[in-house]
């Protein structure tokens, strides 16, 4: 079989025109990036404001291990199945990192036939808006010591300075640093750090946002210190609001792009699913509801982390009512979390994926405290065992849950087909969707019932610091703020080599930390990194280009 750039460059691309009129978009609502994407104006939604909306359908996935299940995979193979359907579909996901690209995972817009396409572009600068969020945001960190040095006309705590500056790019070194070092034209010196830019409050506030005045509204509530009487200083008491949002004028607007199959899709926004919100934006999701009559998506990582901050995070916010969720589940992953070696994962032991099951049935049930539908996809690769695959599936036959095994990575759509069929009839029922807790509880019990209901905690516990931040937030007004957790993905507790189902555990909250302009409270569990690093082996250092242009080594 071709591999990912091979199957890419053989794919019969569209001209970006002609996916947007599928979808019934006319020339001037749409503002081309090159002959293979383009922007989505404001226009385009503001005119069909109106119209009913489409079903909303999610993807998310069991507890990830390092091999990767196939979240984004599925979603693209699922939306170009729902089209083979005579079904009018549009995919939409979020942006990939740099960081991440050149460090570990990879590309990451799909593989085999179900990517999407110009597959180089989208994985690497796209249409520049990691880097306007990365411009915005160090804006603000530039203005904010910039008044430091020449004024301090708010007196702020140099102590208390909280807003980090960022970049797109894994730099272990850049996680503890000193600014200011060479006398006093050079600033005040302190300490600081850096984060990701998929990790920055406003590549959350972009996603969230809904236009341009809600944009700027939330930039000017971001908290960038404190004073000396332990007041918050916001964005809008340094005036940065209107500079940063020009930045990203540009950024608010949606991408579209086309899959290996020409299905549409809406590429908008990259915030991490295991520190911040992990969905990709608002006004996309709303654009492809209002132009198609199914919108699959996807959230970062497993249910305990994507999907719950999805549900509770930006459902209240929009009022979207998803229809239907996708669980992708693997033999790999499943005999992964039965404590299998990673070097054996490709055999068959029919003990490990038993023991591996639990994992998947507490996603489930994850899924459905939320009163909604779940069809499991078990993303099918070549060396699967034939006996562990009917396991799986007439495991969720005894749960009477609906499952396909899904091949759309060697047949694209095609291979998705069954698996659009069961999402559809699913899609069809009526469901009773809510939220897992009120906004208007207190702090700590909003993140008990995470804590307790999804990941399966006995407890929490809360260094003084947390507690007496959390004290804190709510005097200033933002106890009715959502929560948005950070802890490891690789584990639904917050200890990354506890696999499987965890049971008779405790949830440490170590630090917390809030995100006013983006609408939530982030406490945070375990060792949590901002700024990732690099692995020994890069994957860079697989990367190439020729002469020609032609680019190796990123999938």
């Amino acid at each position: 079989m071709l591999n990912d750039i091979e199957i890419a460059e053989k794919a019969k691309k569209k001209p970006i025109k002609i996916i947007a009129r599928s979808i019934g978009l006319s020339g001037y609502e749409i503002e081309p990036y090159g002959n293979y994407k383009a922007k989505l104006c404001f226009d385009a939604l503001k005119r069909r404001k109106g119209q009913p909306d489409g079903k909303l359908i999610l993807v998310t996935a069991i507890t990830p291990t390092s091999s990767g299940e196939g979240k984004t995979l599925t979603t693209v193979g699922l939306g170009q199945a729902l089209h083979r359907l005579k079904k009018k579909a549009i995919i939409t996901l979020r942006e990939p990192s740099l960081g991440p690209v050149f460090g570990i995972k990879g590309g990451a817009a799909g593989g085999g036939y179900s990517q999407v396409l110009p597959m180089e572009d989208i994985n690497l600068h796209f249409t520049g808006d990691m880097h306007a969020v990365t411009a915005a945001h160090n804006l603000l960190a530039a203005l904010l010591d910039n008044h430091i040095h020449n004024k301090n006309d708010l007196n702020i705590d140099i102590n208390k300075v909280v807003w980090k500056r960022v970049m797109d790019m894994n730099e272990r070194a850049l996680r503890h640093i000193v600014i200011g070092l060479g006398g006093g034209k050079d600033g005040t010196p302190r300490e600081d750090s850096f984060a990701i830019t998929a990790a920055s409050e406003v590549m959350a506030i972009l996603c969230l946002s809904t236009d341009i005045t809600d944009l700027k509204r939330r930039l000017g509530e971001i908290i960038v210190a404190y004073d000396m009487k332990g007041e918050p200083i916001r964005a809008k008491d340094m005036k940065a609001e209107g500079a940063m949002a020009m930045l990203l004028k540009d950024a608010l607007k949606p991408n579209l792009v086309q899959t290996t199959e020409n299905t549409p899709a809406i590429i908008h926004g990259g915030p991490f699913g295991n520190i911040a919100h992990g969905t990709n934006s608002i006004i996309a999701d709303r654009m492809a509801l209002k132009l198609a009559d199914y919108v699959v998506t996807e959230a970062g990582f497993g249910t305990d982390l994507g999907a719950e901050k999805f549900f509770d995070i930006v459902c209240p916010l929009t009022g979207f009512h998803p229809s239907a969720v996708v669980l992708v589940v693997s033999l790999r992953a499943l005999k992964r979390h039965g404590n299998l070696k990673k070097s054996e994962l490709k055999k068959k032991n029919i003990d490990a994926l038993k023991a591996g099951l639990p994992n998947m049935e507490k996603h489930i049930e994850n899924i459905q405290k939320y009163g909604l539908p779940v069809v499991v996809a078990v993303n099918h690769f070549d060396f699967d065992d034939e006996e562990e695959l009917k396991i799986v599936m007439d495991r969720c036959t005894e749960l009477g849950i609906p499952a396909a095994i899904s091949d759309v990575y060697a047949k694209g759509g095609k291979g998705g087909t069954e698996l659009a069929r069961l999402v559809l009839e699913a899609a069809e029922k009526e469901n009773d969707f809510h939220p897992l807790y009120d906004r208007e509880e207190p702090l700590t019990a909003k993140i008990e019932r995470i804590a307790t209901e999804i990941y399966g905690a006995d407890g929490v516990h809360y260094s003084r610091k947390v507690k007496r931040n959390l004290k804190k937030y709510e005097k200033l007004g933002y106890g009715n703020l959502a929560i948005c957790m950070a802890k490891t993905q690789s584990s639904l507790s917050d200890d990354p080599h506890m696999l499987g189902r965890p049971t008779g555990w405790i949830m440490s909250i170590t630090d917390v930390s809030i995100s006013a302009g983006a609408g939530f409270i982030v406490p945070i569990s375990g060792e949590m990194n901002v700024m990732p690093g690099l692995p020994k082996t890069p994957a860079a250092e697989g990367m190439d280009i020729d002469e020609d242009g032609n680019i190796t080594g990123l999938f």
